[in-house]
């Protein structure tokens, strides 16, 4: 599994695709960020006393919003797995969880990885970072599983990662100088990135899922 093949594979899903995936993410980064931000400066009676006083409860409302909206993002990465399966994609694929009882279940997953990866955080910062790759394909094989119970998605991520955190972790670090690149543009290059690197972990997945298809099983 090479890297540069899984780049290269990610871009040629893209192909034809940009403007769509480009879209697509300040949707997303509207619903996600900006909405609970708006709540919140609305429940702080304006942005003048939001910018002035402390009040906690608008925050609270805002996080608890934000938490809410998670299923936003999952949906986000099952929009760029389409396109590196080759399926028709739409905006509205990116909400298909909130019509359905998976809204529930990728929000408890959610929580779920939440806590796990933090309980490992407890013992050193080390291992909850390989935790949260061991858990890194949880929300894809939510996608392909959707009758798996959560603890079965965990640990499926869990032993499908065996043997690939480290790839998984120098497929992410080759995007750093996209990122830099990004920020020199004051963020307007994120646009790009993050379709990239979503289509990417995509691209990423399908190919361990067919390596553990093709093992033998006993």
């Amino acid at each position: 599994m090479k890297i540069r093949s899984i780049k290269r594979e990610a871009r040629q899903a893209l192909k034809n695709h940009w403007g769509f995936a480009v879209l697509l993410s300040i949707v997303v980064f509207l619903v996600y960020s900006v909405v609970p931000y708006l709540v919140e400066v609305i429940l702080s009676g304006g942005f003048t006393r939001w910018a002035t006083e402390e009040q906690n409860w608008p925050a609270i409302v805002s996080q608890i919003l934000t938490l809410l909206l998670t299923p936003v993002t999952v949906g986000y990465s099952w929009v760029f797995l389409r396109l590196v399966r080759k399926e028709p994609v739409q905006i509205k694929n990116t909400f298909e969880l909130f019509s359905g009882k998976l809204y529930w279940k990728s929000l408890g997953l959610t929580i779920l990885i939440t806590i796990y990866t933090f309980l490992w955080s407890l013992l050193l910062v080390i291992p909850g970072i390989i935790k949260s790759f061991a858990y890194s394909q949880a929300y894809f094989i939510l996608k392909d599983h959707p009758d798996y119970s959560l603890n079965q998605i965990i640990t499926e991520s869990r032993k499908m990662m065996n043997g690939y955190k480290w790839r998984y972790f120098l497929l992410q670090l080759s995007f750093i100088g996209w990122f830099i690149l990004s920020l020199i543009t004051l963020g307007i290059g994120f646009l790009w990135l993050v379709p990239y690197v979503y289509s990417s972990l995509a691209r990423f997945y399908e190919e361990i899922s067919q390596k553990k298809e093709e093992v033998p099983q006993p």
